[in-house]
């Protein structure tokens, strides 16, 4: 990926998954506890969001809304237009041949009994392709595997489990190139892994969007990441959306102060480090500790 950071133009008017007054508020006895707060939000197709928000923030919660995972206490989502509609086992089947998720842990990812082929097969089976004659089915497996630098036939009869965790998250894309749906959705999808794995997985997200013409949601603590890959970025604080518009005009023009927290905590090289904050806190240790 160059250093240039280039933004994809998209259909502005073509809005795929619409949020209005989306809330979540987990019960524990009398304890009320309001994980996403009302929010709003317009993905188009063909665009690449990032939500961008601390740990507590609420942006695993609202994703798991926006997947099906988790019941909406109050608000709506909109699919294509529509109201999405997931009350039974079969129309939430559907809704998932179009959104998919990739997740923070590729290790928790798999079915650790299924081998690679049936990981890639399911996959083919889901998109209609059941029928295929064995030696297409194989060609789209290879085509697959090879669009994330993966060799299939050095992949046959292994467990994802013997591969590394970049790997396994490159698997994970190679399953997404074979169900093209219309929608992305990484949830910390480069956090477990290494700084050069985690290039190399954000290029293939970019590849992937620009070759489907799907949507990529990226949700990440790291606000550095959303200025480096995003068209839009959604800034969530104590389940709020507080900021959001184009990447170039949130992060390099920024309005909220919880937005301009999250850039000044950035490390520059450039500049030298505020490291006052962190000596105030040795001090406190050192005092306690004298104690």
């Amino acid at each position: 990926m160059s250093d240039e950071v280039e933004r994809r133009a998209y259909n502005k008017d073509e809005v795929i998954l619409s949020g209005r007054g989306v809330t979540k508020v987990f019960v524990n006895g009398k304890v009320r506890n309001t994980a996403v707060n009302h929010v709003d939000f317009d993905f188009h197709k063909g665009e690449f969001v990032t939500i961008v928000g601390e740990s507590g923030s609420g942006k695993t919660t609202l994703s798991k809304m926006i997947l099906g995972l988790l019941p909406i206490t109050e608000g709506t989502i909109y699919f294509n237009g529509k109201e999405r509609d997931i009350r039974s086992g079969h129309k939430k089947r559907e809704y998932w041949k179009n959104i998919q998720a990739i997740f923070q842990d590729p290790f928790s990812s798999y079915n650790i009994f299924n081998k690679i082929d049936t990981v890639l097969l399911d996959c083919i089976n889901m998109r209609g392709g059941r029928n295929l004659p064995k030696e297409k089915k194989i060609e789209m497996m290879t085509e697959a595997c090879r669009f994330v630098n993966l060799e299939f036939k050095e992949l046959t009869n292994k467990y994802p489990f013997e591969l590394s965790g970049g790997q396994m998250q490159r698997l994970m894309i190679a399953r997404i190139f074979l169900l093209k749906p219309q929608i992305l959705l990484a949830d910390e999808a480069t956090s477990m892994v290494d700084a050069s794995s985690r290039a190399t997985i954000l290029e293939m997200l970019l590849n992937l969007r620009n070759e489907t013409g799907m949507t990529v949601v990226f949700i990440t603590h790291d606000i550095g990441l959303a200025y480096y890959i995003s068209d839009t970025v959604y800034i969530m604080e104590h389940g709020k959306f507080v900021e959001s518009g184009p990447a170039d005009t949130v992060i390099l023009n920024p309005q909220a102060p919880y937005t301009k927290r999250l850039i000044s905590d950035v490390p520059k090289i450039h500049e030298v480090w505020d490291l006052s904050s962190v000596d105030l806190e040795l001090n406190e240790i050192k005092k306690d500790s004298a104690k």
